[in-house]
Protein backbone atom coordinates (compact mmCIF):
# COMPACT_ATOMS: atom_id res chain seq x y z
CA UNK A 1 0.00 0.00 0.00
CA UNK A 2 1.10 2.97 -0.77
CA UNK A 3 2.30 5.61 2.07
CA UNK A 4 0.11 8.70 1.64
CA UNK A 5 -3.07 5.67 1.47
CA UNK A 6 -1.60 4.10 4.36
CA UNK A 7 -1.15 7.49 6.46
CA UNK A 8 -4.91 8.22 5.35
CA UNK A 9 -6.40 4.66 6.55
CA UNK A 10 -4.29 5.15 9.94
CA UNK A 11 -6.13 8.47 10.39
CA UNK A 12 -9.15 7.28 9.54
CA UNK A 13 -9.29 4.68 11.69
CA UNK A 14 -8.18 6.87 14.41
CA UNK A 15 -11.12 9.28 14.14
CA UNK A 16 -13.27 6.17 13.41
CA UNK A 17 -12.13 4.48 17.01
CA UNK A 18 -12.59 7.95 19.08
CA UNK A 19 -16.04 8.34 17.41
CA UNK A 20 -16.73 5.07 18.37
CA UNK A 21 -16.15 5.24 21.92
CA UNK A 22 -17.72 8.76 22.24
CA UNK A 23 -20.56 7.88 20.94
CA UNK A 24 -20.84 4.60 23.20
CA UNK A 25 -20.12 7.40 26.29
CA UNK A 26 -22.67 9.66 24.91
CA UNK A 27 -25.14 7.24 24.93
CA UNK A 28 -24.55 6.21 28.43
CA UNK A 29 -25.37 9.62 29.26
CA UNK A 30 -28.22 10.37 27.24
CA UNK A 31 -29.97 6.90 28.70
CA UNK A 32 -28.80 7.88 32.30
CA UNK A 33 -30.58 11.48 31.50
CA UNK A 34 -33.51 9.55 30.56
CA UNK A 35 -33.55 10.11 26.92
CA UNK A 36 -33.27 5.87 25.85
CA UNK A 37 -34.61 7.00 22.59
CA UNK A 38 -31.32 9.18 22.15
CA UNK A 39 -29.09 6.83 24.28
CA UNK A 40 -29.80 4.34 21.43
CA UNK A 41 -29.41 6.69 18.55
CA UNK A 42 -25.50 7.33 19.54
CA UNK A 43 -25.30 3.55 20.37
CA UNK A 44 -26.25 2.64 16.52
CA UNK A 45 -24.27 5.29 15.46
CA UNK A 46 -21.28 3.86 17.76
CA UNK A 47 -21.14 0.33 16.03
CA UNK A 48 -21.57 2.04 12.93
CA UNK A 49 -18.19 4.29 13.60
CA UNK A 50 -17.22 0.58 14.93
CA UNK A 51 -17.66 -0.88 11.33
CA UNK A 52 -16.08 1.32 10.18
CA UNK A 53 -12.70 1.67 12.10
CA UNK A 54 -12.76 -2.26 11.40
CA UNK A 55 -12.25 -2.10 7.79
CA UNK A 56 -9.92 0.22 7.83
CA UNK A 57 -7.71 -1.58 10.09
CA UNK A 58 -8.30 -4.78 7.95
CA UNK A 59 -6.93 -2.56 4.57
CA UNK A 60 -4.19 -2.34 6.70
CA UNK A 61 -3.28 -5.55 8.22
CA UNK A 62 -3.75 -4.85 11.59
CA UNK A 63 -6.07 -7.85 11.65
CA UNK A 64 -4.32 -11.33 11.98
CA UNK A 65 -4.88 -14.48 14.26
CA UNK A 66 -4.75 -14.63 17.80
CA UNK A 67 -1.37 -15.21 18.50
CA UNK A 68 -0.35 -11.89 16.65
CA UNK A 69 -3.33 -10.10 18.19
CA UNK A 70 -2.22 -10.94 21.59
CA UNK A 71 1.07 -9.69 20.68
CA UNK A 72 -0.21 -6.82 19.49
CA UNK A 73 -2.37 -6.25 22.61
CA UNK A 74 0.46 -6.88 25.03
CA UNK A 75 2.97 -4.62 23.03
CA UNK A 76 0.73 -1.58 23.40
CA UNK A 77 -0.38 -2.06 27.25
CA UNK A 78 3.54 -2.82 27.65
CA UNK A 79 4.61 0.78 25.43
CA UNK A 80 1.16 2.75 27.96
CA UNK A 81 3.00 1.20 31.30
CA UNK A 82 6.51 1.64 30.32
CA UNK A 83 6.20 4.73 28.19
CA UNK A 84 3.33 6.98 27.65
CA UNK A 85 1.50 6.70 31.14
CA UNK A 86 4.77 7.30 33.01
CA UNK A 87 5.45 10.84 30.64
CA UNK A 88 2.07 11.54 30.42
CA UNK A 89 1.91 11.49 34.24
CA UNK A 90 5.42 13.94 34.68
CA UNK A 91 3.97 16.49 32.32
CA UNK A 92 0.46 16.76 34.45
CA UNK A 93 2.47 16.40 37.82
CA UNK A 94 4.70 18.94 36.46
CA UNK A 95 2.01 21.61 35.48
CA UNK A 96 0.02 20.43 38.90
CA UNK A 97 -2.93 19.06 36.79
CA UNK A 98 -4.22 17.14 39.57
CA UNK A 99 -7.20 15.73 36.93
CA UNK A 100 -4.67 14.46 34.83
CA UNK A 101 -2.26 12.83 37.53
CA UNK A 102 -5.20 10.78 38.89
CA UNK A 103 -6.37 9.95 35.23
CA UNK A 104 -3.06 8.95 34.04
CA UNK A 105 -2.57 7.08 36.90
CA UNK A 106 -5.67 4.91 37.00
CA UNK A 107 -4.76 4.04 33.61
CA UNK A 108 -1.29 3.02 33.95
CA UNK A 109 -2.63 0.68 37.28
CA UNK A 110 -5.20 -0.82 34.90
CA UNK A 111 -2.76 -1.33 31.95
CA UNK A 112 0.27 -3.33 33.74
CA UNK A 113 -2.76 -6.03 34.46
CA UNK A 114 -4.33 -5.60 31.18
CA UNK A 115 -0.52 -6.36 29.68
CA UNK A 116 -0.05 -9.52 32.48
CA UNK A 117 -3.53 -11.21 31.22
CA UNK A 118 -2.86 -10.81 27.45
CA UNK A 119 0.34 -12.67 27.96
CA UNK A 120 -1.34 -15.11 30.30
CA UNK A 121 -3.67 -15.51 27.11
CA UNK A 122 -1.02 -15.94 24.88
CA UNK A 123 0.97 -18.52 26.16
CA UNK A 124 -2.13 -20.37 26.55
CA UNK A 125 -2.98 -20.06 22.65
CA UNK A 126 0.51 -20.87 21.46
CA UNK A 127 -0.19 -24.01 22.98
CA UNK A 128 -3.22 -24.50 21.20
CA UNK A 129 -6.05 -23.78 24.76
CA UNK A 130 -7.89 -21.15 25.53
CA UNK A 131 -7.41 -19.74 28.28
CA UNK A 132 -9.29 -20.57 31.95
CA UNK A 133 -10.94 -17.26 33.42
CA UNK A 134 -13.55 -16.52 34.99
CA UNK A 135 -15.67 -13.78 36.11
CA UNK A 136 -13.67 -10.19 35.15
CA UNK A 137 -14.40 -7.37 37.51
CA UNK A 138 -13.43 -3.66 35.78
CA UNK A 139 -14.08 -0.47 38.36
CA UNK A 140 -15.96 1.47 36.36
CA UNK A 141 -14.56 5.01 38.12
CA UNK A 142 -10.64 4.11 37.18
CA UNK A 143 -10.41 0.66 35.19
CA UNK A 144 -8.75 -1.86 37.99
CA UNK A 145 -9.49 -5.50 36.36
CA UNK A 146 -9.70 -8.18 38.58
CA UNK A 147 -10.43 -11.69 38.09
CA UNK A 148 -13.28 -13.35 40.36
CA UNK A 149 -14.95 -11.33 42.80
CA UNK A 150 -14.87 -7.89 42.61
CA UNK A 151 -13.44 -5.97 46.28
CA UNK A 152 -15.12 -4.72 49.11
CA UNK A 153 -13.03 -1.40 47.29
CA UNK A 154 -11.34 -0.72 44.51
CA UNK A 155 -7.23 -1.24 45.41
CA UNK A 156 -6.26 1.86 43.06
CA UNK A 157 -9.17 4.33 43.51
CA UNK A 158 -10.83 2.89 46.54
CA UNK A 159 -14.27 2.66 45.10
CA UNK A 160 -16.83 0.52 46.19
CA UNK A 161 -17.71 -2.76 44.95
CA UNK A 162 -21.06 -1.58 43.63
CA UNK A 163 -19.34 0.25 41.01
CA UNK A 164 -17.21 -2.60 39.36
CA UNK A 165 -18.93 -4.01 36.20
CA UNK A 166 -19.02 -7.87 35.98
CA UNK A 167 -18.25 -9.61 32.44
CA UNK A 168 -19.23 -13.37 32.60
Amino acid sequence: MRIMTSNNLQDAFAGESQAHMKYTIFSDVAGKEGFPNTARLFKAIAHAELVHARNHLKELGGIQKSPENLQTAIDGETFEVEEMYPAYKAVAELQNEKGAVRSTNYALEAEKIHADMYTQAKKKVAEGTDIEVGVIQICDVCGYTKEGEAPDFCPVCGAPRAKFTAFN
